[in-house]
């Protein structure tokens, strides 16, 4: 469906228009922790309703779980057991994780030592994360209660638990994010100006180095944190976007197809210039946009871990997931403008507030309503299938 045009039709229209536009933007210096979430709510752009592809890596990666649990040693002399989901995001795949985990645990302690723990699960994201969708989605079980159940704001970069008070913590389709944007990158005298892109995919190697540095500074963050926090014999379970060892990190998705299909990439680009086309902004606020998300290869993560410690690495595999079954492909060609609104919606999904907090909410949906366009319109990519690359991390701390 097309979008209704905002090209105005006398020169006074177009100022105050584009006066209006400009006045509601914000400035955003690159400060993720108070604007970094995935939308919330449960209408059409929310998370809620767009997390397929993460709940598709979940199910991929539920045997692993299951078989870290397995490797587990068992706390005997604890009464409660302690799990935390670092990155929880908002609906069923956090609410099913932890389920799963309550559940893989209970049967073990009652098989060997016929009684059950109590099982405290911990919620935990940053503090623009929609925790009330979050805990009206947790099932009310009264006085048979599965879990109980917390939240705990604040970026899993830091600490966020006293030392040894986790057993158990999972990390699922959130480390991929960045603690934030490169300061080289936000310096438009700087090499690694991020010039007519969103994203680093296919970015000129100073951008790529400074997201990769920046990646490598958070991920040994993270862990140096979890060290602390979990137990010794508990486990480290992490599921994040990733790419194949064999591409370098200009190339963040793998195969020609996936990238140009990727909601980071191609629409998005083209829906920011459309934007700078019609007049709507400038070519600063266009460049001074950028998406903090890296996806990190084996080799990167397994670094990260040795200059860590305190961790032994049980699992570390790369895994890829088609995009949707054959029967949702048929359906997109079929209707590309429901395709379109798919793909916007995944898009606002996962970028929409730091995009929001970048532009304003009336130009933000403009935005999205330039990259529903330009997706359906590529019908050519609609025969084409998309892979999304994640790495499964399985690790008992020592």
């Amino acid at each position: 469906m097309d979008s209704p045009s905002l090209i105005p039709t006398s020169p006074m229209k177009e100022n105050m228009d584009f006066k209006y536009m400009k006045k509601e933007c914000m400035t955003w210096t690159g400060d993720l922790h108070r604007i970094l979430c995935m939308q919330g709510g449960d209408g059409d752009g929310s998370y809620a309703k767009n997390s397929e592809a993460p709940a598709s890596a979940i199910t991929l990666s539920k045997p692993l779980i299951l078989q870290g649990i397995k490797s587990m040693k068992l706390f005997e002399g604890d009464m409660s057991l302690r799990i935390a989901d670092l990155g929880c995001a908002t609906g069923y795949n956090t609410l099913a994780t932890i389920e799963l985990v309550v559940e893989s645990l209970r049967r073990r302690y009652h098989n060997k030592h016929n009684h059950e723990p109590e099982f405290e699960a911990f919620f935990s994201d940053l503090p623009s994360n929609d925790f009330n969708l979050l805990f009206r989605s947790l099932p009310m079980l009264h006085d048979n209660k599965k879990y109980y159940a917390a939240g705990v704001p604040g970026s899993f970069y830091n600490r966020l638990f006293p030392k040894g008070k986790l057993h158990i913590a999972v990390s699922l389709s959130a480390l991929h994010w960045l603690s934030k944007i490169p300061e080289a990158v936000l310096d438009k005298r700087s090499p690694a100006w991020n010039k007519g892109r969103a994203w680093i995919d296919g970015a000129k190697k100073e951008v790529v180095e400074a997201y990769a540095k920046q990646s490598e500074e958070d991920l040994k963050a993270f862990l140096r944190c979890r060290r602390e926090e979990i137990v010794e014999g508990g486990m480290l379970f992490i599921l994040m976007a990733g790419r194949p060892g064999s591409e370098r990190p200009e190339n963040q998705l793998g195969d020609p197809d996936s990238r140009a299909k990727h909601p980071f990439t191609s629409s998005m680009d083209q829906a920011w210039e459309d934007l700078l086309n019609e007049g709507l902004m400038d070519e600063e606020k266009r460049d001074t946009f950028n998406i903090p998300a890296y996806m990190r290869n084996i080799d990167e993560v397994k670094e990260a871990f040795d200059q860590c410690t305190g961790f032994e690495i049980q699992t570390l595999e790369y895994q890829r997931i088609v995009e949707h079954s054959k029967e949702k492909q048929e359906e997109c060609i079929r209707d590309p403008d429901s395709y379109g609104r798919a793909k916007a919606n995944l898009a606002r999904a996962t970028l929409k507030p730091i995009v929001e907090a970048h532009l304003g909410p009336t130009l933000s949906e403009e935005l999205f309503k330039r990259f529903e366009k330009r997706a359906s319109r590529d019908i050519d990519m609609l025969y084409k299938t998309c892979f999304y690359g994640v790495i499964v991390v399985c690790a008992i701390r020592k």
